[in-house]
């Protein structure tokens, strides 16, 4: 059996983990999680077969992320979908096709949180751009809770900086929550350990255990008032990307959490109570393989599609090279006005206008409103590739 060794002797199973202590405070006890900075080994064979098949399937997402001609073209939407399944955990109703529109398009109720996708897009593209310069860090994490909290539900409570007071998880008070993460006190202490374990070269641990172990802790020491769930699942695709297993965000596993939202949430849970994080690792474990297999496949999807609508905008004849250039803009933005188009190519609107004609025809675009005027279509072959089973 395969498993991996530390040159440290402070080293932990995972079957012998004790998650930590609740510590007595007035009206409650707050939960002290332990140290995750040391070297990790596994007796339970389940782990080494998951880990196996989620580094596998990673691998070859990654592969499609750097074959697939100008990629950079359909990794927005990529973002964009992780942006709302994982806003979509924490309650907003902002769903992908509504998150790729603007604001206008969207009904007034719904706004706020369309506007929370939106930062949550702006923290993941910022801090992968900032990863070219900062290392994966609690000041990379407190940048991106800026962005996301920034005009929005939370705004008020602490964008960027560490909670200086208790919170709590569920429940309508403290009194009856149903989890309370630690004392404010120990936040600096607990987030200072983490980030030192995503560092640590001394210790023989496979990346993808770190970062499970990582979002876990992450989660338990909640260190922001508001935002963490975000902010946790943010930093599973920048500790991906930090460390070379991805090179484009295009793993959107808040997809496979936001459909086994009780399971998600029940790993953490069984993990506090029950000391089980092999629970919470073959979970993501699985997560991940699954997601990655998904990828794989959307990636597959986008190739045969674009084969298939460049075939048909070959048909336009003289009209083509525009078509294709107008295709460019659809990968990016699968919902677009005519003078969206007309921008994009610098031509006339009625020239866009007869363009977008040319695509309904041909079964690329499909007109959404109904009007005569101020028109939207959507190109929802793309779309459907990226909604996936229902």
């Amino acid at each position: 059996m395969a498993v991996y060794h530390s040159e440290e002797s402070n080293e932990i199973d995972i079957v012998d983990y004790e998650a930590g202590s609740h510590a007595d405070q007035y009206r409650f006890k707050a939960f002290i999680p332990s140290s995750v900075n040391h070297g990790w080994t596994w007796s339970d064979t389940r782990i080494n077969t998951l880990l196996e098949q989620a580094t596998k399937a990673l691998a070859e997402l990654n592969a499609f992320s750097r074959i697939v001609p100008d990629v950079d073209l359909f990794i927005t939407l990529h973002v964009a979908k992780e942006a709302s399944d994982s806003s979509r955990i924490e309650g907003t109703q902002t769903h992908l096709d509504e998150a790729i529109r603007p604001i206008e398009d969207i009904e007034p109720k719904r706004r706020d949180d369309w506007q929370e996708v939106q930062n949550y897009i702006a923290a993941m593209n910022e801090a992968i751009v900032e990863l070219d310069s900062l290392p994966l860090s609690s000041r990379l994490l407190r940048n991106a809770h800026r962005t996301l909290m920034r005009g929005v539900r939370g705004q008020q409570k602490s964008p960027g900086n560490w909670r200086r007071s208790q919170n709590w998880i569920g429940g309508t008070s403290i009194e009856d929550a149903v989890f309370i993460p630690p004392p404010h006190t120990e936040v600096p202490r607990l987030m200072s350990d983490l980030e030192k374990f995503w560092h640590n070269s001394t210790i023989n641990v496979p990346h993808l255990l770190r970062v499970a172990i990582s979002h876990y802790q992450f989660e338990t020491i909640h260190p922001f008032l508001d935002g963490n769930g975000r902010v946790g699942r943010l930093l599973i695709t920048l500790y991906l990307i930090a460390n070379g297993l991805l090179e484009k965000p295009c793993l959107y596993i808040s997809s496979y959490f936001e459909k086994n939202r009780a399971a998600y949430y029940d790993a953490f849970t069984v993990v506090r109570s029950t000391n089980d994080l092999g629970h919470w690792v073959r979970f993501f474990l699985v997560a991940v393989r699954e997601t990655a297999d998904l990828g794989a496949n959307t990636f597959q999807s986008i190739l045969r599609l674009r084969t298939d609508v460049e075939e048909r905008v070959l048909g336009l004849g003289r009209r083509a090279g525009r078509g294709r250039g107008a295709l460019e803009l659809l990968y990016r933005q699968p919902v677009v006005t005519v003078s969206e188009v007309a921008d994009h190519l610098g031509v006339s609107h009625q020239t866009a206008n007869r363009l977008a004609k040319d695509f309904v025809r041909l079964g690329i675009l499909t007109e959404t409103t109904g009007f005569q005027r101020n028109r939207r279509f959507a190109f929802r072959e793309y779309l459907r590739l990226f909604e996936g089973p229902d």
